[in-house]
């Protein structure tokens, strides 16, 4: 029973992807997620309280990755938790590699829904308290140069959102997971004192 929930769970959150990324999330019904997944509507209301809700639901699962590499880094040096990280961005890459009308759909609804735009700051908010804490550890550990933690965080956050918007717009442009680790190498280099 537990194998068929997950089953009817992972089809849900599928054909919301396909109809989010080829419609958007206004003109995607719940009739037209349930139709796609072959489900009652019973059932998707059994998963999701919402067609927010289960919009918010494929956020997070995206994000995960990111608090899984943040996770894994733990009780490492600064230096070697940033290194640690950049060999999750193969697996961030590909799992966001199909998916920029989904991407660009997050963003969309996030300017025009206040439930979704606290959704996706907070992660943001997060990321941006864990490298500065991040910083300042390397900092304080002297393996980094004194740089102001806030400004240097919110550097990283923008590269990496900047490398995997790149990757979205232009996925054959570059080797991107190679791209990553030199400018996480680049990064890394500029801040560990010498």
């Amino acid at each position: 029973m537990q194998q068929r929930s997950e089953e009817t769970r992972a089809r849900i959150l599928e054909s919301a992807i396909k109809l989010f990324s080829g419609r958007g999330f206004n003109a995607a019904s719940v009739d037209d997620i349930c139709a796609e997944a072959e489900i009652s509507k019973g059932a998707f209301y059994h998963h999701f309280e919402s067609k927010q809700a289960l919009f918010l639901a494929l956020l997070d699962g995206w994000l995960k990755t990111i608090d899984n590499a943040i996770e894994a880094s733990k009780g490492k040096t600064a230096p070697e938790t940033f290194m640690q990280m950049a060999d999750a961005f193969p697996y961030i890459f590909e799992t966001a590699g199909n998916h920029l009308p989904m991407f660009m759909e997050f963003w969309l609804q996030a300017s025009r829904d206040e439930k979704i735009w606290q959704a996706s700051i907070a992660p943001y908010h997060r990321y941006h308290k864990y490298f500065t804490s991040l910083i300042k550890k390397g900092v304080d550990e002297g393996s980094f140069v004194n740089v102001d933690p806030q400004i240097a965080s919110r550097l990283i956050i923008s590269a990496a959102m900047g490398l995997l918007l790149q990757s979205l717009l232009d996925p054959k442009g570059a080797k991107w997971e190679k791209v990553a680790r030199e400018s996480t190498t680049l990064l890394l280099n500029s801040l560990v004192k010498k």
